[in-house]
């Protein structure tokens, strides 16, 4: 395992016996979309035009990608983590936000990494530091390599559907409706999928005809988030604690009182078939 906490504390590699079992990041890479794996805090995904109302107020957040039209992902992906403790098999990292234009209200992030023979677990905690009461969202964007052998696996109640450019959620559709991922489907494609599954039950496998299978469960996560580009060796499966652009929708974001603190929690596990 190998960290990059100067890097949206992320995460750079994770092998088992020499195999990745995430894809990792080339050497020197400082883009986060390079890594293995980064945390997504204060928010996940986009909020539209970075535009939104909250406790009677208007705001504007600044573009954090480029030319892209929407603020993405929150602020731990771009920040740099310090490191709270680490040893042989686990660390924690730690992230404090005072608020500012990109992000009003102040928060203390925490990520523990833990390995745990075949497997990896990172806990995510946010606590609203600020005086008042605050919006949360929490989730992981981990990479996982993948083959035409790959199979994806998982249970959701319904997908939102989207459309280039924008990528946000329109309707909400059957969760079938780009693969019946319920019974198993190839995970490698020629199309687009960057979608929303919501009501997903926390977990989601990836298997190969070499029997051998990564599961990934996750607790806090109200959905998935796949993000598949045409053709690539690689998959995300994104577990969040909401849609993308919840908090311009009716249901709203989560919030914290003052001094409250949300946790999201990802284990990813290796198995390997032996018959």
């Amino acid at each position: 395992m190998s960290l990059a906490p100067d890097r949206g504390g992320a995460l750079l590699a994770w092998r088992i016996g020499g195999e990745d079992m995430l894809r990792p990041a080339p050497v020197d890479a400082r883009d986060p979309l390079a890594m293995a794996s980064f945390p997504l805090v204060p928010y996940a995904n986009r909020v539209a035009n970075g535009r939104f109302a909250f406790g009677g107020r208007n705001y504007c957040l600044p573009r954090n990608f480029g030319d892209h039209p929407h603020s993405l992902h929150g602020l731990g992906w771009l920040s740099r983590w310090e490191v709270q403790a680490a040893g042989p098999d686990s660390a924690t990292l730690c992230h404090d936000h005072p608020g500012s234009d990109a992000w009003p209200w102040p928060y203390s992030a925490t990520q523990r990494i833990e390995l745990t023979g075949r497997g990896l677990t990172i806990s995510l905690v946010l606590r609203n530091d600020a005086t008042g009461t605050a919006p949360v969202g929490l989730g992981f964007h981990p990479y996982f390599p993948i083959s035409r052998a790959s199979f994806l696996q998982f249970e959701a109640a319904g997908l939102w559907l989207s459309e280039p450019p924008d990528h946000l959620p329109l309707a909400l559709a059957p969760a079938d409706g780009l693969g019946d991922w319920s019974t198993g489907a190839a995970a490698k494609g020629t199309s687009l999928i960057d979608h929303y599954y919501a009501g997903w039950d926390g977990v989601a496998i990836l298997s190969d005809h070499a029997r051998r299978r990564l599961t990934l469960t996750a607790t806090g996560a109200r959905g998935l988030h796949v993000y598949r580009p045409p053709d690539a060796g690689f998959l995300c499966l994104e577990p969040v604690s909401h849609m993308p652009d919840v908090i311009n929708r009716p249901d709203g974001m989560d919030e914290l009182e003052p001094g409250q603190s949300r946790m999201l929690t990802m284990s990813i596990a290796l198995s390997v078939d032996e018959d």
